[in-house]
């Protein structure tokens, strides 16, 4: 039995039968080897969606290198990839750069992944490397085993000597762009960002501290206009931010005392494929 007419029958099981026994969308999604034969388009949020008509940003190009290529996950939406290769361009201008090193963006037909990431399903989330690119020659087994570096100190209350003007410029540049919706780093850097900024300040608006993302930072571009069905995360607060940035690094320096009421955590749950998006139907029986 080929592939579509499984993935065909499966569906019709995934409809038809309970919650209980629908297969994980993040095993349908995580076989896909290339995507899908459609129109561009991102169907659902960041975080509970998927792609169609992906992209593959080529393995290596002048001023880019694609990491990890066994993860099968640099396929985006094509204006993911266009964002790419411009940041790239402009990383390569900077000293001791010759462009990005790039981790995942998405799988070929986006969706719940195996490992890793909750959100990267729309082919519009980015994953950036710190480690300043310099060689864009590497071999399919260094990309397998090079690490990039940390940039943090003190749990990511502050930068450490790894970080420079340069780590600046890109991301400076890479908030800039009218694409994007944000960037996550990690709250160290924001606030020596906030510190040493002398500028337009406007751009660290779309900068927004969050955990890790010290090996990386995390670019989130809008939903690309006129895609229909594609659910944008909701702007940042107004003003730059560095104020909250702040807080965050006093809280890790210190940690205020535990909430007696606060409610457990709800544990994270899989998606089945019913619980994506009808589009995505589509999407995983198209050739």
């Amino acid at each position: 039995m080929n592939l579509l007419r499984f993935l065909g029958i499966l569906v019709a099981v995934t409809w038809a039968g309970t919650a209980g026994a629908q297969p994980l969308a993040k095993q349908l999604f995580g076989a896909q080897k290339v995507s899908s034969q459609q129109k561009p388009a991102a169907f659902g949020s960041y975080s509970r969606g998927c792609a169609a008509g992906s992209v593959q940003l080529p393995e290596t190009g002048p001023t880019w290198q694609a990491m990890r290529l066994s993860r099968n996950r640099n396929w985006g939406h094509p204006v993911a990839i266009d964002y790419v290769q411009d940041l790239s361009r402009f990383a390569a201008k900077q000293p001791g750069w010759n462009g990005l090193y790039v981790g995942d963006i998405s799988q070929p037909r986006g969706g719940p992944m195996t490992s890793g990431h909750r959100s990267h399903q729309l082919g519009l989330d980015i994953d950036i490397w710190m480690l300043p690119g310099s060689d864009m020659r590497l071999s399919r087994k260094a990309r397998e085993n090079i690490s990039s570096i940390s940039l943090r100190r003190a749990n990511g209350a502050f930068v450490n000597s790894n970080w420079t003007k340069q780590h600046h410029a890109v991301l400076r540049a890479a908030a800039k762009d009218k694409r994007v919706a944000r960037i996550f780093v990690f709250p160290g850097a924001k606030v020596q960002m906030c510190n040493d900024e002398k500028g337009n300040r406007a751009y660290l608006r779309k900068i927004r501290p969050w955990w890790g993302h010290h090996y990386h930072f995390h670019v989130r571009l809008s939903c690309p206009r006129g895609s229909r069905g594609c659910v944008n995360q909701d702007p940042p607060p107004k003003g730059d931010g560095c104020e909250d940035a702040q807080k965050w690094v006093n809280n890790i320096l210190n940690p205020p005392p535990p909430d007696p009421n606060a409610p457990a955590p709800k544990k994270r749950g899989e998606y089945r494929l019913a619980d994506l998006p009808q589009q995505c139907v589509a999407v995983l029986q198209s050739n």
